[in-house]
């Protein structure tokens, strides 16, 4: 009998650990299935965020869900500046659907905010609502502010996790990350060209280089982008607009988003009747002048739209005072579009940080042709601009290259 109770006691501890490695497996294979609907919803957050694409400058886009019982119950994303934050906007759906949060869980692509500024802190809404669990794709970038979101919230006893689809997330902001450190703006190259990296022929004819495609999307480019700036040899060659355009559902209308111009013209040579500084957004034109810059001109100019003073740098503006001084007007995104010259100098001189090329299947050739990126040029290949980070795009007959710098 002794040894039938010790070989009963042997099997119920069998018994109980089986139940353990059973419980085990079971819990593994939940949060195997927890992890991939997380990624799921927070793709889903990431789609939600990217509508505020070009209208939440100098606040980031983000997407928010609060999801119940394994069911969506509201959705958000932030619109614009100084508007309801996209978890607010979650929150606000899900009452107008009738259904308490309590207890859900919340999706978001970034870290909520935790400090006052145009509308209260978010830490407080997600703990007002009960909300159980946070989970987060990408950290606040902004050093007053990294990881104290997260610790106010796990004080509330909230279980976050964080780091889902993080660099989806960062990416998406990747403009607003790098003003919120360095407080200049994120700057993207942007030319079109021929093959062998012609933007115009010697007389400076370029209109079409590259396809409607490409150039569809480099306006898209300018509805993401806070400004754009050109130098004046452009608005002497082609007197253009500058303006951002996108085409409306019904595919004939078209909507005009107002953006900042920049014209780096160090001797004040803009025309009057040029169209950046006499159509009726001239007042968000901005001719960036040197010192050297003759007074009269520089004052007819004045009359019209802004007049910006620079210090120079080696007879050239001085580009490192003019990007913080962008960044202190809140321009998180700067476009550029200049001809060879400027286009060298943010890149050779270490200030861009992505380009975006379309090539052309045309070859223009031409000792006198214009170039995408002039300037003096690298003396070695080992001073050469290395790019990272490449990413090819066909784009009609045309290709697409972006990359960071």
């Amino acid at each position: 009998m002794k040894t039938v109770r010790e070989r009963g006691v042997t099997f119920k501890l069998f018994s109980r650990s089986m139940q353990w490695l059973f419980a085990l497996a079971s819990r593994t294979h939940a949060a195997r299935i927890a992890g991939m609907y997380d990624v799921q919803f927070m793709r889903l957050a990431l789609q939600l965020a990217r509508r505020g694409y070009g209208c939440t400058s100098p606040n980031p886009m983000v997407g928010a869900l609060i999801v119940k019982g394994g069911k969506v119950i509201g959705r958000g994303w932030h619109r614009r500046a100084g508007g309801a934050h996209a978890e607010i906007e979650a929150f606000q759906d899900a009452a107008r659907h009738g259904i308490s949060p309590r207890g859900a869980t919340l999706y978001i692509t970034l870290e909520p905010c935790c400090t006052h500024g145009r509308t209260p802190p978010c830490t407080d809404a997600i703990k007002a609502a009960g909300i159980k669990h946070v989970i987060v794709g990408a950290t606040d970038p902004n050093p007053k502010h990294v990881g104290k979101g997260f610790a106010i919230l796990k004080r509330a006893g909230i279980e976050v996790l964080r780091g889902i689809l993080a660099d989806a997330c960062t990416e998406l902001n990747e403009a607003f990350n790098h003003w919120i450190i360095h407080r200049t703006p994120f700057v993207t190259v942007k030319a079109a060209m021929t093959l062998d990296g012609k933007i115009a022929t010697a007389s400076g004819e370029s209109k079409w280089i590259t396809g409607e495609e490409s150039r569809a999307y480099g306006m898209k480019r300018r509805l993401g982008s806070d400004a754009i700036l050109v130098g004046v040899n452009t608005v002497l060659a082609d007197d253009p607009s500058l303006t951002a355009r996108k085409q409306m559902a019904d595919g004939r209308r078209q909507m005009e988003k107002p953006i900042r111009r920049f014209i780096l013209d160090s001797m004040a040579r803009t025309p009057l009747n040029a169209k950046v500084v006499s159509d009726e957004h001239a007042g968000l034109t901005t001719i960036v002048v040197s010192e050297r810059a003759p007074k009269k001109r520089v004052a007819a100019l004045a009359k019209q739209t802004n007049v910006l003073i620079a210090p120079i740098t080696r007879s050239t503006i001085d580009l490192k005072w003019l990007l913080r001084s962008l960044g202190a007007e809140n321009i998180t995104s700067l476009l550029v579009e200049g001809g060879g010259e400027v286009n060298a100098s943010f890149l050779m001189g270490g200030f861009a940080q992505r380009v975006a090329f379309f090539y052309a299947p045309k070859i223009l050739g031409g000792r006198d042709s214009r170039k995408g990126v002039a300037g003096e040029g690298a003396k070695s290949l080992t001073e050469a601009l290395q790019l990272r980070n490449l990413q090819w795009r066909k784009m009609g007959a045309d290709l697409l290259l972006t990359a960071r710098v």
